[in-house]
């Protein structure tokens, strides 16, 4: 009896000093494990932001294509909420941005926006251009390429050749950011136009799409996936596309007078020609691009993803009506409206808001006015008959290599500033590269002073009549400034000023034989029923937006001249990854905030430890472990 006492007594105490034991055993544990948060949140807080951290969740760049930047100073009083005034009230904004070459195109201009380099280093001088090995009838685009089929095409789309970025010859930011993280990094491009899809994300982007141009549907290529995600599928179903066209036919009848291509609504039969030229193909876009950051996740990874949009409308637009046209002026305010909407989106829909996104804004280049009105003003603003042009320089030749012949050596088919020459017609007549540029080189000059009109004044000269002073302001004129063949821009024979920098910018061994054509500011080639266009090395062309907004950026007007390659190097730095492969841009440093002072919002806090239920209450049981997929 006494033993049983004794083991009783003996397990009493046992239960009476083990909750003791167990509590201080934890509080012994709780400062360590305490200490080690706060240590592991410390070493976290000492790792500079990255995009290895995910700092930022998403990238944007934002491109919007034939943007001059005088429209930001030109309507600013216009702009209401946060969509042009997020980068020129709160983001470090750089509105003397000018593009250093002369080819002011679509498809170089998005590549120089990805790669920081200019055609030089990435190897697109033209939206198009001659390749005989691979086309004899026609020249081929900046991004098709036959090796692949397009995804997503409706069964009634016109055949078209699958696209790639076969030609870009130098890798992107996005590139680069995938290469840097494994492939973690998602990266994807959007725009109406292919080629302004795909340049600027880059060769290692997960996809590109743009749409089908009769329908309007989001398409792409075997180049980045076999079908289109499911997401996708969806948008292509959900009737947006209709709703666009209905948006776009709202606007055509509300547009200003005057601006013949949107006087009135017209049959919708090209999604591209009709809804591409209004605001409804702005917000089309945004939509996508809201279901693309969806579907994808995009912002929700452990490493930065990046999102390229290049909005195609106001180049679509702008090339009918001109810089100075109300409906321009209709179209900027329409888009700052969207911008607004999708910023706004963003905040709600990243990890965070818009404190854990970047966003940069730019152009791929900036536009002439329409020749007439400016030659309305004094500008000696000549239209180029590019037919007559084509037809003298081909005569020209047939002289001097098959005298009484009418051969082609100059292709038909051709956009300033580059004229390429039929190779394969030169060799037949035993004429190589060289003698066959430095012909062309010769004979055009008389060839643009075909191009003048004989003047009233000119006219009584040639007559013997007495020339007095013109009563009246006469015509513009034709100007050739300079001329260049593609060996010569090959190799470097060019003047040692900014204008032979702005050339070397521009060389490409892409397009076989050619001759680079420079006419005098405000001139261009004709269109019919007038509009207008940027090809030019001149200002205006050149001219667009740089803006940043993001946890790194001090906001701020920063006067000086800077570059669209300063985009890529810029971020590339911030991020942490190398400059793409041939950038020559330079990291904006007047507007990056110190270190100390970028700061991103904190992530919501995750408990370390268990929690001690309180007395006389039953700790809640461990939740299932949910398997990952």
């Amino acid at each position: 009896m006494a033993f049983f006492q004794r083991i009783c007594t003996f397990l009493l105490l046992g239960a009476l000093l083990a909750p003791t034991s167990l509590f201080a055993q934890e509080a012994a544990a709780t400062p360590k494990t305490r200490a080690s948060a706060r240590a592991d949140a410390a070493a976290a807080a000492a790792i500079p932001p990255s995009a290895y951290n995910a700092h930022p969740k998403l990238g944007i760049i934002l491109v919007i294509d034939q943007f001059r930047e005088d429209y930001l100073e030109r309507y600013r009083t216009d702009f209401k909420g946060r969509g042009f005034k997020l980068f020129l009230d709160k983001g470090a904004y750089f509105p003397d941005c000018y593009y250093d070459y002369a080819n002011t195109k679509t498809a170089p201009g998005h590549s120089t926006i990805g790669t920081g380099a200019y055609s030089d280093g990435h190897g697109i001088a033209n939206n198009d251009w001659w390749d005989l090995t691979r086309n004899k009838d026609r020249p081929i685009s900046s991004v098709e390429d036959e090796r692949y089929a397009l995804v997503g095409a409706p069964a009634d789309s016109k055949p078209a050749a699958g696209s790639s970025p076969r030609n870009l010859r130098a890798s992107t930011v996005g590139d680069e950011l995938r290469l840097a993280t494994a492939g973690q990094a998602k990266v994807f491009g959007i725009s109406l136009k292919d080629r302004a899809a795909i340049l600027p994300a880059g060769q290692a982007a997960n996809a590109a799409y743009w749409i089908d141009a009769q329908s309007g549907a989001f398409i792409t290529s075997t180049y980045y996936q076999p079908q289109l995600p499911d997401w996708a599928t969806v948008f292509n179903a959900s009737g947006r596309a209709v709703q666009a066209t209905q948006e776009a036919q709202t606007f055509a009848a509300a547009a200003a007078s005057g601006t013949a291509s949107m006087a009135a609504p017209e049959p919708a039969t090209n999604f591209y020609n009709f809804v591409g030229k209004t605001p409804a193909a702005n917000s089309y876009e945004l939509d996508f691009a809201r279901s693309l950051i969806t579907g994808e996740q995009l912002g929700t990874h452990p490493v930065t993803d990046l999102l390229t949009i290049s909005l195609s409308a106001n180049d679509i637009l702008g090339h009918a009506v001109g810089p100075d046209s109300p409906a321009e002026r209709a179209m900027v305010d329409s888009l700052d409206t969207d911008l607004d909407s999708f910023f706004t989106w963003l905040d709600k829909n990243v990890d965070g808001g818009l404190g854990n996104v970047w966003i940069a804004l730019t152009a791929d280049h900036g536009i002439a006015p329409i020749p007439s009105e400016a030659a309305k003003l004094g500008i000696n603003a000549a239209t180029i008959d590019m037919k007559k042009l084509l037809a003298d320089l081909n005569e020209a030749m047939n002289a001097k290599f098959s005298p009484g012949e009418k051969v082609n050596y100059v292709f038909d088919r051709q956009e300033l500033p580059i004229l390429s020459l039929d190779q394969p017609n030169f060799e037949r007549a035993g004429i190589n590269e060289q003698e066959a540029e430095d012909a062309v080189l010769a004979a055009m000059q008389p060839a643009v002073d075909s191009l003048t009109t004989p003047t009233e004044t000119a006219s009584d000269a040639a007559k013997g009549k007495p020339v007095g002073p013109a009563q009246t302001r006469l015509p513009p004129t034709p100007v050739l400034v300079r001329a260049y063949s593609r060996q010569q821009l090959a190799a470097g024979t060019y003047p040692s000023d900014e204008f032979g920098q702005i050339l070397a910018h521009s060389y490409s061994p892409n397009g076989g034989w050619y001759v680079m054509v420079i006419f005098s500011d405000y001139q261009m080639e004709g269109y019919p029923g007038g509009g207008t266009t940027h090809f030019s090395p001149w200002s205006y062309d050149r001219h667009v937006p740089l803006g940043f907004y993001g946890a790194p950026f001090a906001a701020g007007i920063y006067h000086g001249r800077v570059g669209p390659v300063d985009l890529a190097a810029t971020w590339a730095g911030l991020l942490g990854i190398n400059q793409p492969s041939a950038s020559i841009g330079h990291i904006l440093t007047q507007a990056i905030k110190p270190a100390a002072a970028i700061v991103y919002p904190k992530p919501a806090p995750v408990r370390t430890h268990a929690v001690r239920p309180e007395r006389g209450k039953t700790a809640a049981p461990a939740a299932k472990p949910v398997s990952q997929p």
